[in-house]
């Protein structure tokens, strides 16, 4: 069992790290909020541990269905919350869709902000100088026979 995480980010560098640790998160757009009178955006994801993803099968695509018991991955609940936000534009979606289900694939820095990039082409930009970004795992992981992955360039992703 791992150490939940709890990260700040104020800048280019620091979130390199938090895109990281969110990479192939599963994000409700029900489960995201801009509160504009505190400044504020927060949402709820659901992050896949990948520092709990062991060497011995950080390559493998994912278990199959005669070892997955020899392959505990885990996803989390996490909140994301930017500080010191005075817009939220969004690309590629619409917000009031609050069933639909997004896949996070990075974090960047973009100017006096921060651009949230998803699967699809998908993108929300949290806007306001001197941004802050918090991250913190809610509650106990659960395991998971599925671990994300990404086709290598050039090649085509299956449709299994």
């Amino acid at each position: 069992m791992t150490t939940p995480i709890r990260l700040r980010a104020e800048d280019e560098d620091d979130l390199k790290i938090v895109s990281a640790c969110l990479q192939d998160a599963i994000v409700p757009i029900g489960e995201m909020c801009f509160l504009p009178e505190d400044r504020r955006f927060v949402l709820v994801v659901n992050r896949f541990k990948w520092e709990t993803v062991g060497a011995d099968h950080a390559a493998r695509p994912g278990p199959t269905a005669d070892d997955d018991h020899l392959f505990p991955f885990e996803r989390t609940h996490c909140g994301v919350r930017f500080e010191n936000v005075t817009a939220v534009r969004t690309r590629g979606l619409d917000i009031k869709d609050r069933a639909r289900i997004l896949e996070l694939l990075t974090l960047e820095a973009a100017g006096d902000g921060v651009e949230l990039h998803f699967a699809g082409g998908a993108c929300i930009r949290v806007e306001g100088a001197g941004w802050r970004c918090m991250v913190e795992d809610l509650g106990e992981p659960w395991p998971t026979a599925c671990r994300p992955c990404h086709p290598l360039e050039g090649e085509e992703q299956s449709g299994a």
